[in-house]
């Protein structure tokens, strides 16, 4: 079973990192997800979708979450702590593996603090008892709705930069290096023994492959 929920959220993870969509118009619909085998709960989150305008996609059980596919989707993940089988908290050490960035509201009847903090030290941006009211939980998914839009922006940042960087040679990589470490044309030259001209030549290749201006924009290529 581990090893079959392990491929589940790798296939999720890889699907998540894609290519990286310019467009965001063509981004889909946030989706409400919602895993808890109480009925009653798929059916108030259901309210919360039509007052949001906004799809709800429910499951009974974790394993079949996780046997969806619905962790790419965008949106957020309302996670009830205790059900039969893999419980919530063991789903989101599933999704926490996989770095699959979908943020979680945990929702449980009886939760004592002991998980409620694992619950927040493992990502959960909030822990709500049931019964919630409709003002604390439609708050909590626009919440969670705005962080995963910001974290998936981030990602498809960081793909574009390290597909930019995958384009530069080894001696591109080399002055971009000494550049973001504040090394002048002139000691950057003194270190691999060029003429100043030929890293200038470097250097202007390598900010055309980057798309950057200035060496201010460079900076953010130094930790990736």
């Amino acid at each position: 079973m581990d090893a079959i929920q392990s491929q589940n959220t790798s296939q999720l993870y890889h699907s998540i990192t894609g290519p990286p969509v310019d467009d965001r118009q063509t981004r889909p619909q946030p989706t409400i997800l919602v895993v808890d085998d109480d009925p009653a709960v798929s059916r108030a989150l259901t309210s919360v979708g039509q007052l949001l305008d906004l799809p709800v996609r429910s499951f009974s059980s974790a394993e079949s979450f996780l046997g969806s596919g619905a962790a790419a989707e965008p949106g957020c993940l309302v996670l009830d702590i205790r059900m039969p089988g893999m419980t919530g908290l063991e789903l989101q050490q599933q999704l926490q593996d996989a770095e699959i960035p979908l943020p979680i509201i945990m929702v449980s009847g009886h939760a004592d603090v002991q998980i409620a903090v694992q619950a927040m030290l493992h990502g959960a941006i909030i822990l709500l008892e049931k019964p919630f009211s409709l003002d604390g939980i439609t708050t909590q998914i626009r919440r969670a709705i705005r962080i995963d839009a910001q974290r998936r922006e981030t990602l498809a940042q960081q793909r574009k930069t390290k597909s930019q960087l995958a384009r530069l040679t080894r001696k591109e990589r080399e002055v971009l290096e000494l550049i973001t470490r504040g090394c002048t044309n002139k000691e950057i030259a003194a270190t691999l023994h060029l003429s100043v001209r030929a890293i200038e030549d470097r250097r202007s290749r390598m900010m055309k492959k980057l798309a950057v201006r200035s060496v201010i924009e460079l900076h953010r290529y130094s930790t990736v």
